[in-house]
C-alpha cells in the first residue's frame, strides 16, 4: 500500500511538469503575490477584492485535489500543496483541518479588514466543491468540535486580532455547522460581547471553550496591569449542539470593588452625601479636609504591598491640584484612610 501511495505521488509530481495546470497555478499565485506586494510598497491600500483571484487559485487547488481523492484528499498533503503556496506569498497564513467530512481552511493573505477568511469545502452533489466562505477581521484559526446533533460536522474560528502592548488582542469565536450544502454559523462571542472581546488568553477543546479577557468598568484604564479580569468557561451542551457559558471566575477581582468604592465616594462628596461619606471615611477630620470639587484622574493605582493589596493610591484632583488618596481594605470593604495634596 506504502509503495502504492508513493506512485500516486510521484505521478502528481509528474503532472506537475506537465498539463495538469497546477505549476501554472502556483506561477499565476507567485504574480499576483509580487504584484500586491509591490502596491503595497507603494502604500496602496489593500481590499478583499484585490485577493479575490489569489483564494480563487487555493480554492481550484484544493478541489482539484478532493475530488482526486485517496491520499492527495487527506490534510496533510493539502496542507504540503498550500505550504508552497504560502512560501510564494511569504507572509501568508495558509492552514487547513479535517472536519469529518469537511475540509476548512483558514487564510490571512494580508492585515486588512474583509481579507482574511475560513474557506470550506465538502461535496455539493456528489462532486468536489467549495461550499462556503466566512470573512472577518483578524487572523484565523480553525479547532473542530464535536458534531451537532444528527451528527452534522462543527468547528469554532477564532479571530485573532493584533496583540496590544499589555499582552491581550481583539478575539472573536464562532461555532460554525453544516447544514444541508452550505455552513453557518451558529453561536458567536459578538452576541455575548457587543462591544467586543479583548482577550488575554483563551484554549478550544472539541466540547469546551475558556477564555480570559479584560473587563471595562468604571476606573479602568488602558496600559494598567493590575486591573480586574474575567476567565468565562464554556461548554458544548449536547442538546443543542452550541456553547452556553458554564462558569465565570474574576482575576484581581480587588480592583473593580475599589474602583467602585472611589466612584462612590466622589459621588457622595459632590451630592453631599453625609451618610455615605461617614461610611467610607472614617475619620471626621479627614472628612472635613476633601473637597467637593473632587475628581478622579485616568492614571493606574499603585498597590503598596503584595498581588492582593490591603492598601492602594489612587490619584485624583481638584480643579488644577493633584491629590493622593490613599485607600485601606476593611472588614466590610475599601475605606479612606488618608488623602493629601501632591506637590507638583
Amino acid at each position: 500500500m506504502a509503495v502504492r501511495i508513493l506512485l500516486l505521488l510521484a505521478g502528481v509530481g509528474d503532472a506537475a511538469l506537465g498539463a495538469s495546470g497546477v505549476p501554472d497555478r502556483l506561477d499565476r499565485f507567485r504574480e499576483l503575490a509580487l504584484t500586491r506586494q509591490s502596491r503595497a510598497e507603494t502604500g496602496a491600500e489593500p481590499t478583499a477584492d484585490a485577493y479575490r483571484e489569489m483564494y480563487a487559485l487555493l480554492d481550484e487547488e484544493i478541489v482539484e485535489s478532493l475530488a482526486s481523492g485517496g491520499p492527495f484528499a487527506s490534510p496533510g498533503f493539502l496542507q504540503d500543496r498550500l505550504d508552497a503556496f504560502g512560501d510564494a506569498w511569504g507572509g501568508a497564513m495558509l492552514g487547513v483541518v479535517g472536519v469529518d467530512r469537511l475540509v476548512v481552511g483558514a487564510f490571512q493573505l494580508a492585515d486588512a479588514p474583509g481579507v482574511s477568511t475560513v474557506r470550506v469545502y465538502g461535496r455539493l452533489r456528489g462532486e468536489a466543491a467549495l461550499l462556503a466562505t466566512i470573512h472577518r477581521e483578524g487572523q484565523p484559526v480553525v479547532y473542530p468540535a464535536t458534531p451537532a446533533p444528527g451528527g452534522a460536522p462543527q468547528f469554532v474560528t477564532a479571530w485573532e486580532g493584533a496583540p496590544t502592548g499589555r499582552g491581550a488582542r481583539a478575539l472573536r469565536l464562532e461555532l460554525a455547522r453544516q447544514v444541508g450544502d452550505s455552513v453557518s454559523v451558529v453561536w458567536s462571542t459578538a452576541e455575548l460581547f457587543p462591544d467586543g472581546l479583548s482577550a488575554r488568553s483563551y484554549s478550544v477543546r472539541p466540547t469546551e471553550i475558556r477564555v480570559r479577557y479584560e473587563l471595562r468598568y468604571p476606573g479602568w484604564t488602558p496600559g494598567c496591569e493590575v486591573q480586574t479580569e474575567a476567565e468565562d468557561l464554556f461548554r458544548l451542551v449536547p442538546e443543542t449542539g452550541v456553547f452556553t457559558r458554564a462558569g465565570r471566575t474574576y482575576h484581581r477581582a480587588w480592583h473593580r470593588e475599589l474602583r467602585a468604592t472611589v466612584a462612590r465616594l466622589l459621588e457622595a462628596l459632590g451630592n453631599g452625601d453625609a451618610a455615605t461619606l461617614a461610611a467610607l471615611v472614617p475619620d471626621p477630620g479627614l472628612r472635613r479636609r476633601l473637597p467637593a470639587t473632587l475628581r478622579a484622574e485616568p492614571a493606574c493605582d499603585a498597590p503598596a504591598d503584595g498581588p492582593i493589596p490591603r492598601t492602594v493610591s489612587v490619584a485624583a484632583s481638584e480643579e488644577r491640584t493633584p491629590w493622593e488618596l490613599v485607600f485601606r481594605r476593611a472588614a466590610d470593604g475599601w475605606r479612606l484612610s488618608r488623602a493629601m495634596q501632591v506637590e507638583p
